[in-house]
């Protein structure tokens, strides 16, 4: 029997056969899940003037302490003339270290100081108490389909980069 979602309750049909309507509705989900996910930290950062670029650099520099500009850039698809604003805004605020490559001059690598990951950790954890909810309630099997759609639907490339971020974490 279907339960609703386009799954059968006993038979282990897939959902191979979403129909444009099912696939539409799954869209708007995204969208309302994705408003519902950036919320919490958008009301933090919107009192220091920062948007999500900021918020996304300051994720990813955390997770990859002394990583460089030119990496930084292909993580978040972004100009280097949008980021370079967002990093100088981040870096005048003292929430960013920009140090010189050790063994090539041109890269920049990029830190959090103290102020930083404090800030981080304050984004991070709005971000985790929505998270946390949502899998509870959802329950663990569909916490892993949830993982899985999302990393089908990431192009190759992000897909590569996702893995690595994951590899390095521990």
């Amino acid at each position: 029997m279907a339960d609703g979602r386009g799954t059968s309750s006993h038979s282990g049909e897939n959902l191979l056969f979403l129909t444009d309507e099912q696939l539409r509705q799954a869209i708007e989900a995204m969208f309302f899940a994705y408003r519902g996910f950036t919320a919490d930290p958008d009301r933090i950062l919107v009192d220091m003037a920062y948007g999500r670029a900021h918020h996304r650099a300051i994720h990813f520099i955390n997770r990859a302490p002394g990583t460089t500009v030119n990496n930084l850039l292909g993580l978040l698809g972004v100009t280097k003339q949008s980021l370079n604003r967002v990093l100088r805004t981040l870096i005048a605020d003292g929430l960013v270290e920009s140090q010189v490559g050790k063994s090539d001059k041109r890269e920049r690598h990029l830190y959090l100081t103290e102020a930083g990951r404090a800030l981080e950790q304050t984004l991070s954890d709005a971000q985790r108490v929505r998270m946390r909810s949502a899998f509870r309630e959802a329950g663990p099997e569909a916490v892993a389909g949830f993982r899985s759609v999302l990393e089908t639907m990431m192009d190759p490339e992000m897909r590569h980069s996702y893995q690595r971020l994951k590899e390095n974490s521990g």
